[in-house]
């Protein structure tokens, strides 16, 4: 853990170093490959008249420049700006976590106290952190750049954070996602349904297979949820407390069960079981805390893409839903979260199948 977290520092520092030099010169001209790779530095001149006609001068190469590559190369001038404004919106995250980062420490504020989009540029930022280290580490030799520049441009998904990705990557890259996450949600699903007979107390029993099972007849064993019924908010509720002990609390769960929760999740489900449970912990409570921040600055505050955002992130694909459906959505999952307590973080993870798999089904 703190060989992530020095590589972490290292690589923040430096983004932020070559965010200074990239800052002088986009400052002034749009952005070209002359200005980014030699180390020109706009510096007071006392021949003032001198400098602009140098700066008119890049501006109008600038703009040629553009206009050529865009007309003989348009594949490669989406690339290009793709590229730009990524690095551009990369280094807006570091100084915005640098900044949050800074408040924290000298106010004494934990991540749990954050407002809400500060503490999903944090949670987010982590994220791309993580993924973008080994890039790093192969960049560190010499010549090593024209690897990972062909490494970027053949396994961009693998390899890049979501900033450098094209508009189309994103959409198909979500789209990928998410059907790598359907594919897990049956598994998920008999899990809950094989660990009604653990459940101790009968009313608790009796609701998780309520919620489970719609008078299923015993030739086809019909599961509700893959019949194509969408769960309530209070089908869900009256079976939290399953979810925060026996059987499927995040500290009692089975390694199997925890490896399909982490599939779903993205995450490596081949980790020994007690870094399963860990992170599963860790990713719980962010979404509980981001929920708790949400409720505090109100649905209303968040712009359609920002909805969009929210309800992928919880486990909703929002491709095929309008705003108003995922603003429904997303309204009846922090009816259900901002009632529960961190000892029922773990429903917080089975509700990203639960509450999404059938909503709006056709």
């Amino acid at each position: 853990m703190a060989l992530c977290k020095r590589g972490v520092q290292c690589c923040v520092t430096t983004i932020i170093r070559c965010s200074y030099a990239f800052q002088e010169v986009s400052a002034v001209s749009t952005y070209t490959p002359m200005l980014a790779y030699s180390r020109i530095s706009v510096l007071p001149c006392r021949h003032h008249s001198s400098s602009q006609d140098r700066l008119g001068i890049f501006q109008r190469a600038n703009a040629r420049y553009m206009k050529f590559l865009q007309q003989r190369f348009p594949q490669l001038y989406i690339l290009y700006t793709t590229f730009v404004k990524g690095f551009r919106l990369m280094v807006h995250d570091v100084k915005e976590t640098r900044r949050i980062r800074m408040k924290m420490l000298t106010q004494n504020v934990p991540l749990r106290e954050l407002p809400y989009h500060e503490m999903k540029t944090i949670i987010l930022f982590r994220k791309d952190m993580i993924k973008a280290i080994p890039l790093i580490i192969i960049s560190i030799p010499p010549f090593a750049i024209i690897l990972v520049f062909a490494l970027m441009y053949l396994f961009p998904r693998q390899l890049l954070i979501r900033h450098l990705w094209t508009p189309q990557q994103q959409q198909d890259f979500q789209r990928l996602y998410h059907e790598q996450r359907c594919q897990h949600r049956e598994s998920i699903l008999n899990g809950v349904a094989w660990s009604i007979p653990h459940v101790r107390e009968w009313t608790l029993r009796s609701h998780l297979l309520n919620l489970i099972s719609k008078e299923r007849a015993v030739e086809n064993n019909v599961v509700q949820v893959q019949s194509g019924t969408h769960p309530s908010v209070k089908d869900i509720h009256d079976v939290r407390g399953v979810f925060s002990g026996q059987p499927l609390g995040i500290s009692a769960m089975d390694t199997g069960h925890m490896r399909l929760l982490s599939s779903h999740l993205l995450l490596n489900p081949w980790l020994p079981g007690f870094f399963l449970r860990r992170r599963l912990r860790a990713k719980a409570l962010d979404l509980f805390y981001l929920d708790q921040a949400l409720e505090t600055l109100g649905q209303g505050q968040l712009t359609d893409t920002e909805i969009r955002e929210a309800c992928y992130l919880r486990g909703l694909d929002p491709s095929s839903l309008t705003t108003g459906q995922c603003r429904e959505w997303l309204l009846q999952w922090l009816q259900l979260s901002t009632q529960l307590t961190e000892s029922e973080t773990s429903l917080l993870l089975h509700n990203m199948v639960l509450l999404s798999v059938n909503y709006r089904r056709p």
